[in-house]
């Protein structure tokens, strides 16, 4: 049995270990390690169309790193107004209302007729570091140390320093992403059963949500097609053919195949894949022509359907044996043989913390960055192209948009207050904000269930 002195000793060696706030460390490290790479390979490469020969521009391994004239930086800099460069700690930063940052730069190979040229490492811009995370330099520094640099050596760090003053990024609770969830809508004549899931990969979210409607038939939403698509069609565009493969897929319980007869009523005379992806494409690209709508819906299925199952050709008929578990789960709740899930039990949330904002923020900021190199290079034509990549690169695009919303705390799309100044009134009141949750439920809506004290909360 363990003495209270002896659990006192593990409690406070706990806290000297981990700290208050290294949820938001640990996420904002992986981030910079792993998340900004995935971001990356994601656009994997840019198409530069010219008069002279198309060319690509592939995109190799990001490093935090910059080189100037006759040095390299590889943390936390500061450009002067003579235009010199030199490493910065923190408590500069805040009284000389500058920004604490890191570069990032990232292998650029340009692909002439199939074949690679010299890589060349591009500075892109630069990234606002979380204080006492990996890559700031009080990480490394001893208790005297900190002070001499007269920093305060209790500071948790977990904020960063934007323009000299002190932001949070404040932790937001979600629903979990990648489950199925599923629910009854009441608000009709008749309930509509649904079953719905946050596809969600780095940056990117999709919400896909299942309806068997009134009719009976099941249909399905994805982003980027503006009608719901009958769920038989979509399997059939999955890449699955026959009825009797459909059914075995959604459940092997006969009362369950039964109930997709409305559906594949729905599904009319469309019976082949080729059939089904040519429906989905007149849906997304209406009036297009024909080579041009099935290039959409091969996106659309490839991309923003299930991407968290995969964004390649290969990965279609995994995604076709997840909808049918969702066509399943539908079935067995207006059959009776499940009850709907609650929104609110612990296991369905999750936090989004530093990292998984960030990498949203960066996937905007670096698509953007993507187009201008894009619209620089095909102006400049190939004549300039000898001179490298990294004239037609603006950094200040990535710099200035992830500054910005962390100073706003505007994160687009409708997200405001993401990040908060850091309440210093006292050591409490510091750790307490570094902690805090937010709700992403509105104001203006009552939402009891929600904000109800839930059993798994104890």
């Amino acid at each position: 049995m363990i003495s209270p002195e002896e659990a006192f000793l593990i409690q406070k060696a706990m806290f000297e270990e981990k700290g208050l706030v290294r949820q938001h460390l640990d996420s904002y490290n992986e981030f910079v390690e792993h998340g900004l790479q995935r971001v990356i390979d994601e656009v994997g490469e840019i198409e530069i169309e010219i008069p002279e020969g198309p060319y690509k521009i592939k995109f190799g391994r990001v490093y935090i790193v910059r080189e100037v004239e006759n040095d390299v930086i590889y943390g936390p800099y500061i450009t002067e107004v003579d235009g010199t460069r030199h490493e910065i700690y923190p408590m500069e930063a805040r009284l000389r209302n500058l920004t604490y940052a890191m570069p990032i730069s990232v292998e650029m190979i340009p692909v002439v007729n199939g074949e690679e040229q010299d890589k060349e490492l591009v500075y892109i811009g630069d990234l606002p570091v979380m204080l006492k995370s990996k890559f700031c330099l009080l990480s490394e520094l001893s208790k005297e140390e900190l002070i001499r640099q007269g920093e305060d050596p209790l500071d948790p760090g977990g904020y960063f320093i934007i323009n000299g003053s002190e932001r949070v990024i404040v932790a937001i609770e979600d629903l979990a992403p990648n489950r199925i969830l599923t629910d009854i809508d009441m608000r009709g004549a008749n309930p509509i059963y649904q079953a719905k899931i946050f596809s969600t990969t780095v940056g990117f979210r999709a919400r896909i949500e299942l309806n068997i409607k009134s009719d009976e038939a099941i249909y399905v939403s994805v982003p980027g097609v503006p009608t719901e698509i009958p769920f038989i069609i979509l399997m059939r565009a999955l890449g699955v053919q026959s009825d009797k493969e459909i059914a075995e897929i959604v459940s092997p319980d006969k009362a369950i195949q039964s109930e997709l007869e409305a559906s594949f009523d729905a599904a009319g005379d469309i019976d082949s894949v080729e059939d089904a992806i040519l429906y989905i494409g007149n849906r997304a690209a209406h009036g297009q022509v024909k080579s041009y709508r099935i290039a959409k819906a091969e996106s659309i299925l490839d991309k923003n359907l299930l991407p968290h199952i995969g964004t390649t050709r290969e990965a279609r008929i995994e995604k076709a044996f997840f909808l049918g578990e969702m066509a399943c789960r539908a079935i067995e709740l207006k059959l009776g043989r499940r009850k709907p899930d609650d929104k609110d039990h612990f296991k369905n949330k999750r936090l989004r913390l530093a990292g998984s904002l960030l990498a949203d923020l960066f996937r905007v900021a670096f698509r953007n960055l993507c187009r201008d190199i894009k619209y620089q290079l095909e102006r400049m034509g190939s004549k300039r192209r000898m001179l490298g990549i990294s004239i037609a690169v603006r950094p200040g695009i990535i710099t200035d948009k992830l500054q910005h919303s962390l100073a706003t705390g505007n994160w687009g799309r409708g997200h405001v207050g993401v990040t908060q100044l850091l309440d210093r009134t006292n050591m409490i009141s510091t750790f307490s904000h570094l902690r805090r949750l937010q709700s992403p439920l509105s104001r203006s809506q009552p939402n009891f269930e929600a904000r109800d004290l839930h059993a798994t909360h104890w």
